[in-house]
């Protein structure tokens, strides 16, 4: 049964949430506190999925998402009654997957876990095969069978989200995508998000991996990415 932390201070919605996920077929691993979130998933570091709750005391969501992406890339969804850009842009670049405003459809967020674990496998070496989508430059590698990226010599710990998106770009080699372009085809119908998002994950990716001679990650002023 595949694991499910959920981080929400208030009984009420923590109650909602567990419920309807244990409905879903999940094994859920609760937490009312940054503090114990983070405790609770040292303890299962075999979870799947982490949904933060970000207005608390103490340890905000946002810290829990940043101590868990020092060590670990699991999908992470933010939970929040706050909908401005910047709450969305800054869960984002601190390694969310998703965003979820509250009040939220209990059916919306089952299928939002559903499409992270759809899009997320643990890396693993598997042998090399046809049917393997790989893409490889000078000191690049990038797998999506089993959501891997090698640079130069070492492996990177890549969130689903920016690995779907270098992988799309770099299969398309001089092929310019828009922003729209982008959204759907690396989040989908199923995320409901601005291009902003896309800035985003390109930043990030621009922090891990450095553009050489032979390859690099464009901007088409005015358009998009390539």
């Amino acid at each position: 049964m595949k694991k499910v932390l959920v981080l929400e201070d208030e009984a009420s919605i923590r109650g909602f949430i567990v419920i309807n996920l244990r409905r879903a077929g999940y094994d859920v691993i609760e937490a009312e506190s940054g503090e114990e979130a983070l405790e609770r998933l040292r303890e299962n570091p075999d979870a799947r999925v982490a949904l933060l709750d970000i207005m608390l005391p103490g340890i905000d969501g946002y810290d829990v998402c940043r101590e868990i992406r020092k060590t670990s890339s699991v999908p992470i969804i933010m939970l929040s009654a706050k909908g401005e850009v910047f709450d969305k842009v800054l869960g984002l670049e601190l390694g969310a997957d998703d965003y979820i405003m509250k009040p939220f459809d209990s059916k919306e967020m089952v299928a939002r876990v559903k499409a992270v674990l759809r899009r997320y496998q643990p890396a693993k070496p598997v042998p090399e095969q046809p049917s393997i989508k790989l893409v490889e430059y000078p000191g690049l590698i990038v797998n999506l069978s089993n959501y891997s990226v090698e640079y130069n010599g070492r492996v990177l710990d890549m969130p689903p989200k920016e690995l779907e998106l270098l992988y799309f770009l770099a299969s398309s080699p001089n092929q310019v995508f828009t922003r729209e372009q982008l959204l759907d085809n690396i989040w989908g119908y199923e995320y409901i998000g601005d291009t902003r998002t896309v800035d985003v994950h390109v930043k990030r990716l621009r922090e891990k991996i450095k553009d050489t001679e032979q390859w690099g990650i464009a901007t088409v002023w005015g358009i998009g990415y390539k």
